[in-house]
């Protein structure tokens, strides 16, 4: 009997869970098919701070999710793990978090000539501190995708899963990118910062292999990034705006879905920003826009991924943010979200069987 078959005959999916681990569960870096990798890392965010804090606020969280999936059998027995959270690199976003923000203070005061002296290095040490961190992930992701293994993100703010993303460029030379969020992330080198949060998907884009961008839930975004997604072949951006609208005048959540799915090609990876969700379900999140969508709406819609035979290769979840004095509303939400894109991507790898 294998070690894996070991855990699963002890444990109890049932009961109440003495493992730290997240929501619950027995499995290590050995024995789970999904690795998860924390990156508490918030160094360029523009608005409001915490979601460096995500990555611990969604494992606190984690315990209070059941584990009983109704569409997908015995779910939990696939195997999530969630690597230790590195301090290290916590410490090192706060201590650059501190720069980037007096940096953005002062852009926002009108780049008083006076001091400009004292910012002028700024962005690039922010950009290698970023890169440091991209590497970080791809590393990571690497290690793990050469062990087999299903690998996942959790952030951080949304600048953190480039390194995952070209972990699996290596693999795949063609592969699509499904992006929920309220912002398009399409501004080349946000506020100076090459690796800023508001510039993951212009970055990606760089990538060959990124055949088709697919945007659900965009509700902030300026004109450049408007034009820049019209002008581009390779994106396919489905404004909130234009969603509510159909939703309004009576087309079906399903056929949008479907549209959407139609436009993804055969391998897809998925990002998630929490703050694509009403904000009630993220009111802490570093940039809350009003409107977005319901967890259940974002849930089916990758439900139709997965039912369409399209291939999930992997995901990321990120601007999560605790609330003050720890409230875990954030984090239980996002602990949620996370559970079941685990289990949908592990039903689109064929390791778990989707009804």
């Amino acid at each position: 009997m294998s070690l894996k078959h070991k855990l699963i005959e002890q444990f109890d999916p049932n009961g109440v869970s003495s493992f730290p681990s997240i929501f619950g569960l027995p499995f290590d870096e050995e024995t789970a098919d999904l690795i998860i990798i924390p990156v508490p890392w918030e160094v360029t965010v523009s608005y409001s701070s915490g979601t460096a804090d995500g990555p611990e606020a969604i494992l606190n969280a984690s315990a209070q999710v059941d584990l009983y999936e109704s569409d997908i059998h015995d779910a939990w027995k696939m195997g999530i793990y969630m690597l230790p959270i590195p301090t290290d690199l916590a410490d090192r976003s706060s201590s650059f978090r501190i720069l980037a923000r007096n940096y953005i203070n002062w852009l926002e005061s009108g780049s008083p000539a006076e001091e400009s002296e004292r910012f002028a290095a700024v962005p690039e040490i922010i950009n290698n501190a970023s890169k440091e961190m991209n590497d970080w992930v791809y590393e990571q992701a690497r290690k793990y995708r050469e062990k087999g293994k299903l690998v996942a993100l959790v952030g951080g703010d949304h600048s953190t899963p480039l390194g995952l993303i070209k972990a699996l460029a290596e693999e795949h030379t063609s592969f699509g990118i499904l992006q929920i969020d309220a912002h398009a992330d399409l501004r080349k080198a946000y506020e100076n910062f090459e690796y800023s949060h508001a510039s993951i998907s212009y970055n990606a884009l760089k990538l060959p292999q990124i055949s088709k961008l697919v945007q659900v839930g965009i509700r902030d975004f300026c004109q450049a990034e408007a034009i820049t997604a019209k002008e581009n072949n390779r994106i396919t951006t489905f404004y909130d705006k234009d969603i509510k609208e159909n939703l309004y005048e009576g087309k079906a959540w399903k056929v949008i879905c479907d549209d959407i799915v139609d436009q993804l090609p055969n391998d897809v990876y998925v990002t998630i920003d929490i703050d694509g969700l009403d904000p009630k379900l993220c009111p802490n999140t570093g940039t809350p826009v009003a409107g977005g969508f319901e967890m259940e709406q974002v849930m089916y819609l990758m439900k139709q991924v997965v039912k369409s035979g399209k291939k999930i290769i992997g995901f990321d979840l990120v601007e999560v943010a605790p609330g003050p004095e720890g409230d875990e509303w954030d984090g239980n939400v996002g602990a949620r979200i996370l559970y079941r894109m685990s289990n949908l991507l592990g039903a689109s790898q064929g390791k778990l069987n989707l009804k």
